[in-house]
């Protein structure tokens, strides 16, 4: 499933400080739970975090990574979001954003699979929503951004705190979690599901790709997940699906897919076709990033 490019690993955060200033990027270092030691890179705003969050409000976004690279060379482009978010709101609302390397990738340790990314994704929402707010009294809105792949992995976790009860707790105090829910899903360039691109991509009936949907190890099953968020006691998370208009890997029908699903569940939805786009190019053209710093702005 994964891919890592030769010498990602070994990158740095701070061979991209210059391209991300005044945004300051910090790698912490947490377990998921079973154990595998896993890198984040945790972005805040700069100036008096501590005041902003005794007067405001704090708005955690937990981002997963497509499965391409590592997260050093992404931070520019997130760094972009952090600081139209802070022109927009310098004072009354605090946006961290922790963004997560899966098991396997840049430093963290272990071998990726999708029910280990998926404890990886559980460790880094519960750092998120237990190690950042510096204030009882401050409320903290969990928004999950998810790009190609990583919007399975967001999809995922989100249906598992969905259905989490309120008062579930793991027997290692680090895990415990009282199954917040996430009221905000941003979906930059996802799919259905791996076994739906297998067709998509390969819709000739002569060749064999589309037959090893039973043989596949991953999934990422974002129908199912959007239908388990649905059938959740809980209310239901606004969506937000950016499309990119010149997507070279998913093709724009597995959106579409995807917009309709929340549609039938009557999940809030948009979706946005980012115009000149590629797969990885969304947060990066203006059009993208003005759709992803509105909804995120939202919640603050």
């Amino acid at each position: 499933m994964p891919f890592v490019p030769p010498f990602s690993r070994s990158e740095r955060i701070k061979d991209y400080e210059a391209q991300c200033n005044p945004i300051k990027w910090e790698e912490k270092r947490i377990k998921a739970a079973d154990g595998v030691e896993i890198a984040l890179a945790v972005g805040s705003i700069t100036g008096n975090r501590s005041e902003t969050m005794k007067k405001g409000k704090h708005v955690a976004i937990v981002y997963f990574q497509g499965n391409g690279g590592s997260l050093p060379p992404r931070l520019p482009a997130l760094s972009s979001v952090l600081k139209a978010l802070q022109r927009i709101s310098p004072t009354s609302t605090t946006y961290t954003l922790v963004s997560l390397s899966y098991r396997g990738f840049w430093t963290s340790s272990g071998r990726p699979s999708e029910q280990g990314i998926s404890l990886d994704a559980a460790a880094a929402i519960h750092y998120a929503l237990t190690e950042l707010p510096a204030s009882t009294s401050t409320p903290t809105s969990l928004v999950l951004w998810g790009q190609s792949i990583g919007a399975g992995v967001a999809l995922s976790a989100a249906a598992t705190l969905h259905s989490t009860p309120q008062d579930a707790a793991n027997d290692d105090d680090q895990q415990k979690a009282p199954g917040p829910k996430v009221p905000g899903l941003l979906l930059e360039t996802p799919f259905v599901s791996v076994r739906a691109m297998l067709t998509a991509v390969y819709p000739q009936k002569w060749l064999p790709y589309r037959y090893l949907g039973p043989f596949l190890r991953n999934h990422w099953d974002s129908r199912a997940a959007l239908i388990k968020i649905s059938n959740s006691s809980s209310l239901s998370p606004r969506v937000l699906i950016l499309q990119a208009a010149n997507d070279e890997l998913v093709p724009s029908a597995q959106s579409s897919e995807l917009e309709e699903t929340c549609r039938n569940l009557r999940m809030g939805v948009e979706r946005k076709v980012i115009s000149n786009a590629l797969h990885n190019d969304v947060a990066v053209k203006a059009q993208g990033r003005r759709e992803i710093v509105g909804f995120l702005e939202d919640f603050g």
